[in-house]
């Protein structure tokens, strides 16, 4: 039997996924840390648990040592320690080497997690990304500004997705900003030139250092431009050939990338663009499997659990390539505003696609409003044509409307 152990800081409904994926591998007994009590799990889940252990703070390497700690007294020496938010990877690092636990270096996961430092590591491997600095001042900012021009992109350096990064347009935006929450040592800001284009993800699983799989995913539109204008539905397309001469850059740059950061086993999320002019610039990069649906989204287009497949690779270092069967897209249902869901319409519009319908969240009545880009609701479509899933998901986007109190 091998130990291992997971944190999950809460149980939102896709870590439970998570959760239930390791426990169902076999010969694992499966050791729980989390700030939610053992009683939140669904009961069938807590069942198939080796054993819990509840800490007040999941990022806490000391209190994550001693809970771990404290399971291989009734569990036995763990042989991986894992988790799949982005916030934790640099603990749980911290915490494999102080307890001689294989899996991801600290040196590594401050790669993936430092967002200045992981564009330095691209930049020194020649691989392509946006031109950026990491501000400690206000001349720095303007400094930068100055020499790259606007619109900027600025960001926390130890940032998640597109949270917490907003878009500076001119000299007086970028004065504002600076009078508001100005950047100063020990509290710097990243600050990266604006890249237009088309935004896409490469989510991979690589083995041993070597990219064995990887999955091509469009946004429409980008994730900045949903956080800054929350009346968006946005969608994700998930195309059926990825193999085409579109993608040859980012087949190039995605495993180099991943090589320069210090990837050796496990499932990666990396954000890049496409400009106008077919040159590319990664984003950011990602040791963690990806949010917002994408995962399910990936299952569907290859008629694979990428969830069961995700623990093989984190408990055996085991994965079979899939073949791409179908295109896949996710529209994402947002409300306007705050408080809570009062009504859904345009659902009968809708029906029309509802052959196409493998998955679906409709926002209800009374619930609350989730801000954010993945927002109130989602309906998951796939279809063999990409055409087919593209105009099902402009259809569904322009017909449902979620209208908040």
């Amino acid at each position: 039997m091998t130990t291992v152990v997971f944190v999950a800081p809460y149980f939102a409904e896709t870590t439970l996924r998570f959760i239930a994926a390791l426990a169902r591998q076999p010969g694992v007994r499966l050791g729980l840390v989390s700030h939610d009590p053992e009683e939140g799990l669904p009961a069938p889940l807590r069942q198939r648990l080796s054993a819990h252990w509840r800490v007040d703070d999941s990022l806490d390497p000391d209190q994550l040592e001693g809970a771990v700690r404290a399971l291989a007294t009734r569990l036995g020496q763990p042989a991986r320690l894992i988790g799949t938010l982005e916030e934790l990877q640099v603990p749980l690092a911290e915490v494999r080497r102080r307890l001689g636990i294989a899996g991801m270096s600290v040196e590594a996961a401050l790669n993936f997690r430092d967002k200045s430092r992981m564009k330095d590591v691209l930049a020194a491997a020649q691989v392509p990304c946006a031109r950026h600095q990491l501000c400690g001042d206000a001349g720095a900012c303007r400094s930068f500004a100055a020499r790259v021009g606007f619109p900027l992109v600025v960001k926390p350096p130890a940032g998640a997705g597109a949270r917490n990064t907003f878009r500076v347009e001119h000299d007086g935006q970028l004065e504002e900003w600076l009078a508001a929450a100005p950047p100063r040592p020990g509290q710097a800001a990243l600050l990266e030139e604006f890249v237009t284009g088309q935004e896409h993800s490469f989510d991979s699983i690589t083995l041993g250092g070597r990219t064995v799989w990887s999955s091509i995913s469009r946004y429409q539109p980008t994730p900045l431009e949903v956080l800054h204008n929350p009346w968006i539905q946005w969608c994700v397309v998930l195309p059926r050939d990825v193999s085409g001469p579109e993608f040859a850059a980012i087949r190039e740059h995605g495993p180099r990338a991943l090589a320069a950061l210090g990837m050796d086993t496990g499932i990666s999320h990396l954000e890049w663009f496409r400009r106008g002019d077919g040159s590319i610039a990664i984003s950011e990069v990602a040791a963690r499997p990806p949010g917002a649906q994408f995962t399910t989204l990936i299952s569907y287009a290859h008629d694979l659990d990428l969830y069961r497949a995700w623990a093989r690779v984190a408990v055996h270092d085991q994965f079979e390539p899939p073949e791409r069967r179908y295109a896949v897209g996710a529209a994402y249902l947002r409300g306007q505003g705050g408080g809570r869901v009062r009504a859904v319409y345009g659902l009968e519009a809708a029906s029309e696609v509802v052959p196409l319908v493998v998955e679906a969240r409709f926002p209800q009545p009374g619930q609350p409003h989730r801000p954010g880009y993945e927002g109130d609701g989602y309906v998951i479509v796939r279809h063999p044509d990409t055409g087919v899933v593209e105009r099902a998901l402009s259809h569904i986007i322009r017909v449902i409307r979620v209208e908040l109190e």
